[in-house]
């Protein structure tokens, strides 16, 4: 049997050998003379199974031994011109296929149909006929039926042509989509190899985008272009608040020039001209208005021209060069305007920490923020000499200081985030006004006014505690939540809250260049809170004299410490007079002695007063003198009636009391046990000062106090305020209070006028004193120098007591000389040994 010849046949290889694998047996031949062959590819198979002879026997004998397969070229007319007739036929069927689409209208042929046609029109090796057939196809369809209805439908507004536009470009990605699904082997599969061939989507959105910009017939301008400008009357609306905005069209307009590309090349541009000239418009009519009005007016546009951009898919280059326009016109044209001080000054005023917080903003995004700490400075130090020169308010100087510090402090921490240039200005501007020699002037005190302030706004807080203080400068949640964060004690206990007090009061201590002034107050009030008892707290004392200690040294804590020192050393020298007093006997008095022994030297000075003593309390001061005396050989008490205090037991007519009151009070109003008994029972001015010993101011104040305060357990005649040597006094019987011991407003104790202009001269005469000190330890060390060279130094070592002028430092280098201290040479000075 001679061997089976093979020719090979055009058409798709494995679609043969698919065939010839499933005719193999005799089973598929049989089923295959009964199946209806439509498809070709199914035809030949069948033929070749005959060619084979696969339908009579095996193709496989093993039992024959091996066969020679010789295969040779089989040609048949027949066949290729019916692969021929089936590929046009599918090409015929694809391009009415689409022309179906075009029509918006469902194909006639099933899908899976139309794509198999594509299969194997690209199987058969012409891919690049078929696309090119499709690409002719589609620029048919959207340079004819569509750009004329684009024309002529857009010939209107351009709102109505960026819809018309956007209509048909949403058909057309309809359409796009099934053509790529009919289309899908040429474009997943032909077209991924071939480099010079587009993808249908590519090439969908190119035709698409040449139909947009394809030159005009009637109208102005492409239809792309008039589309643009109804994007822009678009955000033109958004912009002015107009009803006519619509959100999901411009959403969607952005999106198809980003995917036709368009966006860069025609849009982006033209948007940014159109809103320069609407930022320009803007800023220029809002520039009329009030600083806070035009930082919110541009807080408000620059945060919708971020949402906008954000919201509607501009571009992040659009967005950047957007806002840097924005800032430029807003912020850079008009910085003149947000860095006005006066304007800046009313914004501070008013404790509007969200204008300026929205100002700094502005300012940092043109990085301009530097330059608002001029402004910030200049009004610190307007504002700040305001209030250290109101010689009317000045009881209130540290209140105010505080609050005026405590509200720029939460101006820095709220409005500035924590901007150390900001809070180093605040400092600077503070160290200014405080030492700023206007205060002098104001004051007329020769010394730091600011620094007495200082000192006598503590003694409140440490005899008053956190009660004297005023809402204002107590510590809010953000305060205490930075508190606990660094560690401290929480500013809600009242201990740690009366320390923070204290430290708000030492930061304007610090700026403050006579500190030799405050001491000096501060002396004179702790020694009224140690031997009145005055302190509201023995452990805020010792904070107090740590801090000081730690910011100014030892030498300046130096008579403080003492001072409590002699405190303890009194106590102790009280128990033993008393264990001294019950070993001999004398403990038989019924008057409980406390004394307090002062050591000259760390203590404030007191006049010395004479008055009459009652004798029992005479006879007692006699005796513990005598005992410290005889005790301390060499040593001298003097008694300094105006500090003592007393309890006086009285008797009215509702109920007794006791009374709280000084030894002048007191002495006072024992003097009427001796008229007691007598039926008018009064006592003249006169009478009183010749049996008191007091005289002058101080009876007038003592008097005052006792018959014409708060508590009037002495009756004036005639009434009035002021005391005068003419007016008599009685007991008033009728006093009553719901306590039983009544404090009297000690008035004695209050410091006066004339003490405290004795307390500024003393302090300037000792800072001369120093100066001269200072003077003198230079040139003995330096043996000559200059002039300018010697009140360089001189300045720099008395700085930390206290700024002396030059002036000043001229004279008591005068005085020196005269002293024969120094010897003038020309411009220079020499130390004469």
């Amino acid at each position: 049997m001679p061997p089976p010849t093979i020719s090979p046949i055009d058409g798709p290889s494995d679609s043969f050998l698919a065939s010839s694998k499933r005719k193999s047996t005799g089973a598929a031949a049989s089923d295959h003379k009964r199946a209806k062959l439509t498809d070709p590819f199914d035809r030949e198979a069948a033929r070749m199974s005959k060619v084979l002879g696969t339908q009579s026997r095996p193709a496989f004998q093993p039992n024959h031994g091996a066969k020679k397969l010789i295969i040779r070229n089989l040609r048949t007319a027949s066949r290729a011109a019916e692969l021929e007739k089936y590929y046009d036929n599918s090409r015929k069927e694809l391009v009415d296929a689409l022309h179906t689409i075009f029509k918006q209208k469902p194909p006639r042929q099933p899908l899976e149909k139309l794509y198999r046609g594509v299969e194997d029109i690209c199987r058969h090796g012409e891919g690049d006929d078929l696309h090119d057939m499709l690409r002719r196809e589609c620029q048919s369809y959207l340079t004819g039926p569509v750009y004329k209805s684009v024309t002529e439908e857009c010939a209107s507004s351009k709102i109505n042509a960026l819809k018309c536009l956007l209509k048909y470009w949403g058909i057309w990605n309809g359409q796009l989509r099934t053509i790529r699904s009919i289309f899908s082997f040429l474009d997943r599969s032909y077209l991924l190899g071939s480099r010079g061939l587009e993808q249908i989507n590519d090439m969908g959105i190119t035709l698409f985008r040449g139909m947009a910009y394809k030159p005009p017939t009637v109208s102005n301008s492409s239809a792309v272009m008039r589309s643009i400008g109804g994007i822009l009357e678009l955000i033109e609306y958004d912009r002015r608040g107009d009803s006519r905005f619509d959100a999901t069209l411009l959403r969607d307009s952005i999106s198809m020039l980003h995917i036709i590309n368009s966006y860069n090349d025609s849009f982006e541009g033209r948007f940014l001209k159109s809103s320069s000239a609407y930022f320009k418009d803007f800023a220029e009519e809002q520039s009329t208005a009030s600083l806070k009005s035009y930082i919110a007016a541009c807080e408000t546009l620059l945060s919708r021209e971020d949402h906008r951009c954000n919201t509607y898919n501009f571009d992040s280059t659009t967005k950047r060069q957007l806002l840097n326009e924005a800032h430029s016109t807003l912020i850079d044209n008009y910085s003149e305007k947000l860095l006005d001080s006066g304007s800046i000054g009313r914004i501070i005023d008013e404790n509007a920490v969200d204008p300026m917080k929205a100002l700094y903003d502005l300012l940092r995004l043109s990085n301009l923020q530097q330059r608002l700490k001029g402004p910030w400075e200049e009004y610190i130090k307007g504002a700040g000499s305001e209030i250290v020169n109101d010689t009317v308010r000045g009881d209130e100087m540290v209140v105010r200081l505080l609050e005026f510090r405590r509200a720029l402090d939460v101006m820095v921490r709220d409005a500035f985030n924590k901007n150390d240039e900001f809070h180093h200005g605040l400092r600077q501007a503070f160290d200014s006004f405080i030492n700023d020699k206007k205060v002098l002037s104001s004051w007329k005190t020769g010394t730091s006014k600011v620094g007495e302030m200082i000192a006598k706004y503590i003694d409140m807080l440490l005899r008053g505690g956190l009660k004297t203080l005023p809402k204002s400068l107590m510590s809010d949640v953000k305060d205490r939540v930075d508190a606990e964060k660094s560690g401290q004690a929480s500013t809600g206990d009242e201990d740690a809250e009366l320390d923070r007090q204290l430290d708000q009061a030492l930061e304007l201590f610090r700026f403050i260049e006579g500190k030799d002034v405050f001491e000096a107050f501060y002396k004179q009030d702790l020694a009224r809170r140690l031997l009145m008892g005055r302190s509201a707290s023995a452990d805020a004392e010792r904070s107090m004299l740590a801090k000081l200690k730690s910011e100014c040294g030892s030498n300046f804590t130096h008579n403080l410490e003492q001072m409590f020192k002699d405190q303890q050393i009194g106590r102790d020298e009280m128990a033993s007079y008393k264990a001294w007093r019950e070993g001999t006997g004398r403990d038989k008095s019924s008057l409980d002695l406390a004394v307090n022994i002062l050591s000259a030297a760390a203590w404030p000075t007191y006049p010395d007063t004479q008055i009459t003593l009652p004798d029992e309390v005479a006879s007692q001061l006699e005796q513990f003198d005598a005992y410290y005396v005889n005790k301390y050989t060499g040593r001298r008490l003097t008694w300094k009636h105006s500090l003592a205090h007393c309890v006086v037991k009285a008797r009215f007519n509702k109920a007794p009391k006791e009374l709280l009151v000084s030894a002048y009070q007191a002495v006072v109003l024992t003097l009427f046990n001796q008229v007691d008994d007598q039926p008018d029972g009064f006592l003249a001015y006169q009478q009183i000062a010749e049996c008191s010993g007091l005289s002058g101011p101080d009876l007038d104040r003592t008097l005052q106090s006792l018959a014409c305060g708060k508590v009037r357990v002495l009756t004036k005649h005639p009434k009035g305020r002021d005391v005068k040597p003419t007016d008599t006094f009685t007991v008033n019987k009728a006093f009553a209070d719901p306590k039983y011991r009544v404090k009297i407003n000690q008035i004695q104790l209050k410091e006066t006028k004339e003490e405290n202009q004795e307390t500024h001269k003393k302090v300037a005469q000792d800072r001369q004193f120093e100066t001269q000190a200072a003077i003198v330890r230079i040139m003995k060390s330096r043996k000559t120098l200059t002039h300018a060279n010697l009140v360089a130094e001189v300045i720099n070592q008395t700085k930390k007591r206290g700024a002396v002028d030059t002036s000043e430092i001229k004279k008591n280098i005068e005085k020196l000389i005269e002293k024969e201290y120094l010897e003038r040479d020309g411009n220079s000075y020499s130390y004469l040994a």
